[in-house]
């Protein structure tokens, strides 16, 4: 005959805490018996309680969903914000830079589009704003446009290109880098027309191209297809420019002109030491 145990009492503290784990509110079970000595202290109301252990959850929730979304960003970890030469920036662009971090642009289902000549910076700027807009709760994903069609080429081939369509639609805003650097063939040119024809007025595309909208008919090859194109990434955009000379080409020369000063300053270090023995 098994003898019937005496359920293990808890207290209030501990129950709340097994009940918040169940409802999957981790972080209100683990702060709660801190949380409930610092409310005893302080004379909290049961609602002052329950308000900030909510905070808590909150913040926490939050956080791991912006640490979730940079991991899947596949953003350049070195370009952000706190890294972009601002200097560099035209007046107007370092203008309109705060308003695009703050993503209201992204909230229209408009478009971003810089141009410049390579170097110029283009790619670090839109990554910068890319960091900004996860920390304000949004979906980025940063991708090389040859790779994006490689992608969908993929997907079409495999006869799950609706379902890829429908996995990048998940992100606000999808950060195509370099589309002048593709030059492709029908079946890739269709497949990028299609992912930008169905984000139309209502998902995000950040563009970065070295190639004017003149010269868009080498990447789309048709030109009825290029207008289409050109007319949907317009229709609702902010355009950058990004001018001034190649970031690249600067610091080489910098570079250049650092171990010029370090090979003279051994020179002459050199020949004072030689005049140093000769006397002596």
């Amino acid at each position: 005959m098994t003898i019937p145990t005496e359920p293990v009492s808890t207290s209030p503290v501990e129950s709340l805490a097994m009940m918040m784990r169940a409802l999957k509110l981790p972080t209100f079970a683990r702060h709660a018996g801190e949380v409930a000595q610092k409310a005893e202290r302080e004379a909290w109301t049961f609602g002052q309680y329950l308000h900030h252990l909510a905070e808590l959850e909150i913040h926490e929730r939050r956080r791991r969903r912006i640490e979730r979304y940079l991991k899947d960003s596949d953003l350049l970890p070195e370009k952000t914000l706190a890294t972009l030469t601002r200097s560099r920036l035209t007046p107007k662009v370092a203008k309109m830079l705060p308003t695009l971090c703050e993503g209201g642009f992204v909230e229209r289902g408009d478009n971003l589009l810089a141009f410049g000549l390579p170097g110029r910076g283009k790619t670090h700027l839109v990554c910068a704003i890319g960091y900004e807009l996860i920390q304000r709760g949004y979906r980025v994903l940063f991708t090389a446009t040859f790779a994006l069609v490689q992608r969908l080429l993929a997907a079409k081939r495999d006869l799950r290109l609706e379902k890829e369509l429908a996995t990048l639609d998940a992100y606000d805003a999808v950060i195509l880098d370099d589309i002048g650097y593709v030059q492709q063939s029908r079946d890739e040119m269709e497949v990028l027309f299609t992912f930008l024809a169905e984000r139309y007025e209502r998902r995000s595309v950040i563009i970065t191209s070295n190639v004017v909208f003149s010269e868009w008919d080498r990447i789309f090859k048709d030109p009825m297809t290029t207008a289409a194109a050109i007319d949907r990434l317009v229709h609702h955009s902010v355009i950058v420019e990004m001018t001034g000379s190649s970031i690249r080409a600067d610091a080489a020369e910098q570079a250049k002109k650092e171990v010029a000063t370090t090979v003279t300053a051994t020179k002459t270090g050199k020949q004072f030491a030689n005049e140093v023995d000769g006397e002596v």
